[in-house]
């Protein structure tokens, strides 16, 4: 689908501020939450529906993204930028009552979004950072939506955990095209696989030590230090798949899809969520 609702997973950082500000039982936060989640899957899906409608040469030549409506023909440019542009409307109607300080985050998404579909997916190295920096305009959208304020260690965390699954997806498009730049990603002549090998082992080891920090420095509780396994499994066992299975090209299929990786998330989840109600 050309709205990609799959990759709507990655919204689910909206969610980040209320669960670790132990606000479980504030409905009228949790109704903040689902708003300005809405509106970042419908700003996520208009930017999706100009990146291809951009790329949609390149797509063709993609033994994947060839497959996309737009590349197909069985979407339109002009029905595209109109869906594009509704969805952008709905996206500021969304978080409009969410206050000044959300529609800013809004504002920033999309200038950073523009900015990665026009020029800085093509630059070597800023075009993971970019993605990263992506993430943490999410997760801090999410916290300033439903007014909490979130740890600074949250954010580095989740800078960390999108930079290691962006070059991830760098990896498993090199394992993809044969380790060869293709048409439809010229940015990856500037990648080979025993260079993202070595910047995907770094920051998964980053990921975990400013998580263990985090947990180790929490002012809330120290208890979740216990949830500290359930991130290292996770981190491995996306490691073992993108080695073993050569994965990671759609990080959102391998979280959707691995039993292991499925059940160790809501474990996490279900034990965080605990830990922080309880204290």
């Amino acid at each position: 689908m050309a709205l990609r609702p799959r990759q709507w997973t990655k919204n689910l950082l909206l969610f980040a501020g209320i669960i670790f500000a132990a606000k479980l039982g504030d409905a009228s936060r949790w109704l903040e939450a689902i708003a300005a989640f809405g509106a970042y899957c419908a700003a996520s899906s208009a930017a999706y529906l100009v990146n291809d409608v951009r790329d949609a040469s390149h797509d063709r030549a993609h033994p994947v993204k060839r497959l996309r409506p737009i590349a197909r023909g069985e979407l339109s440019v002009r029905a595209a930028y109109a869906v594009a542009a509704t969805l952008l409307v709905i996206a500021v109607a969304l978080v409009s009552p969410l206050g000044l300080a959300s529609l800013a985050f809004l504002a920033g998404f999309l200038v950073l979004q523009a900015a990665y579909t026009l020029w800085l997916k093509h630059v070597v190295l800023i075009d993971v950072m970019t993605i990263a920096g992506l993430f943490v305009v999410r997760a801090a959208a999410g916290a300033a939506g439903v007014h909490v304020r979130i740890s600074p260690w949250l954010l580095l965390c989740t800078a960390l955990l999108a930079l290691f699954l962006a070059l991830a997806k760098r990896r498993g498009e090199l394992v993809l095209v044969g380790g060869e730049a293709t048409p439809g990603r010229p940015v990856l002549e500037g990648y080979s696989l025993a260079l993202v090998d070595q910047l995907v082992s770094v920051v998964a080891a980053c990921t975990v030590i400013a998580y263990s920090l985090y947990t180790f420095t929490a002012r809330d509780s120290k208890a979740l230090m216990v949830t500290i396994p359930f991130v290292v499994f996770g981190v491995f066992r996306y490691l073992l798949l993108i080695h073993r299975q050569d994965l990671g090209e759609e990080p959102e299929e391998v979280l959707l899809r691995d039993v292991p990786m499925l059940l160790c998330i809501a474990a996490w989840g279900a034990c965080a969520a605990v830990i922080l109600a309880l204290t």
